[in-house]
Parts: structure tokens; C-alpha cells; sequence
């Protein structure tokens, strides 16, 4: 699937545009009052295009390809984008490239379209910012936009899985693609566990410490993932106990 720019000589009715022009516009602009911003994915997504749970996948790193979790014929979706677009240059909203990278400890760059092609993907990483925002609202705007996801280790119910790479198990896990990975396969081994409860000692951890993760657990009575804790930089915990004692 490739959703790149419509064709022009696209044989359709002439009601069809306008209520798919109506549906992007009114997504647009919902989002645009929420968040500064729109995007292609906040569209998609509005007009129940991509689901939470296909977004969440392709975020891990778990699709090729943004376009191979969504069923929507890819014309559609190309015109879809293309009345995005349309939009955000008839508001005059300002556009923002913006960095799209997988929540794994690699950091690949997420890939929309299954050809990869760039103009393709442009559209796609393209960030339309009001003209209402503050210079500095502007920039911390972009500055999140650009901010790279939490990496997210489970806690799994079933104590039966193995890494899909070595065949190795334990108390804690990364999805990948293939599979579950354990925390050595990603590089996480030597991150050690803070559990959650005191909010002011998880900040202060996080901003010491260089690497962390987001540790969560599925809820059954729930029926959601809930956080559990963070994996942090040992020397990040020791740096507040040594600063806590003082000298």
C-alpha cells in the first residue's frame, strides 16, 4: 500500500471529495484548537482511518510501513492527505518537518508509505502550526513534536515467553516485530528498577539518568496497560541518594 498524491485523471463522484474534504476539515481543525498543530496521523486518526492500536505498532517499530496497518484503499487515503494539505495552505498555517523515530532503544526512523518514497514521506512528516502560536509556544510546539517516544517495558502476565533472539526469559520484556525481546537483546540489562510512588524521586531519576524506560503491566479488571515504574541509569539513582545525604 502507497498513499502518495492522488492522480488527477481519478474517476469519482463529485459528492465523494467534498465529504472527504468535509470529514479531514473538521478533523483538522479539532485538532488544531487542541494541540497548536495538525498532522496527517492526528487526521487519519480523527477520521477513524488509523486505529490506537495500529499507531501504538507502528511506533514500536512492529509495521514496515504506516500504510500496512491501514485498510483504507490507498487512493482514498492520498486524497485524504492531499485535502489536508489543500487546507492548511488555504488557512496560510505554517509548516514543520517533523522527526518520526520508533520507541526502541535504536531510534530507527519510522517509515509512512510501504515505497518510501520522499516526497511521500514529507507529506506525512509535515506538522501545520497555527499562526496564533507565541514565538516561544512556536517553539515548544516543535520541540515536543520532535521529542522521541518513552521506550515502554512490560511486565508480563504469562512468566512462559521467550526472546525471540536468544531464547532467553525473565521478569521483564520489549515488544519487537518478531516477538519479545529481553531486556539484554535491547540493551536495557543494566538499567535498574525504580518502582513508582514517589513522583519527585521518578522526575529527578529521569532526568539523570541518559537511558530510561516506561515500565507497564496489563491490567485484566482494567483492560489497559498501567505504569508500574521506570528503568533508569543506576548512577542516576545513587546521584540523588548521595545528593539527599548531603556532604
Amino acid at each position: 500500500m502507497d498513499s502518495g498524491p492522488p492522480n488527477q485523471g481519478r474517476s469519482t463522484s463529485s459528492s465523494s471529495p467534498n465529504k472527504l474534504r468535509s470529514r479531514v476539515v473538521d478533523a483538522a481543525e479539532s485538532v488544531l484548537a487542541r494541540q497548536g498543530y495538525a498532522s496527517a496521523v492526528d487526521v487519519l486518526t480523527g477520521i477513524g482511518w488509523l486505529d490506537p492500536t495500529t499507531l501504538r505498532r507502528w511506533m514500536r517499530g512492529q509495521l514496515s510501513s504506516l500504510a500496512d496497518g491501514i485498510q483504507t484503499k490507498p487512493a482514498r487515503v492520498a486524497e485524504a492527505i492531499e485535502a489536508l494539505r489543500a487546507w492548511a495552505i488555504e488557512k496560510q498555517l505554517d509548516p514543520s518537518e517533523t522527526e518520526y523515530v520508533a520507541r526502541t532503544p535504536v531510534r530507527p526512523r519510522l517509515r509512512f508509505s510501504a515505497s518510501g518514497d520522499e516526497a511521500i514521506e514529507r507529506l506525512y512528516r509535515t506538522h501545520w502550526l497555527s499562526r496564533d502560536l507565541f514565538e516561544r509556544e512556536r517553539g515548544q510546539v516543535i520541540a515536543k513534536a520532535n521529542r522521541a517516544p518513552e521506550l515502554v517495558v512490560i511486565q508480563p502476565l504469562n512468566r512462559d515467553w521467550k526472546c525471540h533472539r536468544c531464547g532467553a526469559t525473565g521478569d521483564l520484556l520489549m515488544m519487537e516485530a518478531p516477538g519479545p525481546a529481553c531486556l539484554s537483546c535491547v540493551g536495557l540489562a543494566s538499567l535498574e528498577f525504580l518502582p513508582a510512588g514517589d513522583a519527585a524521586l521518578s522526575r529527578r531519576a529521569k532526568a539523570a539518568s541518559e537511558i530510561y524506560a516506561v515500565v507497564v503491566r496489563f491490567s485484566r479488571s482494567r483492560k489497559r496497560y498501567e505504569r508500574q515504574g521506570l528503568l533508569v541509569q543506576p548512577q542516576a539513582l545513587r546521584k540523588d541518594r548521595s545528593e539527599k545525604r548531603g556532604p
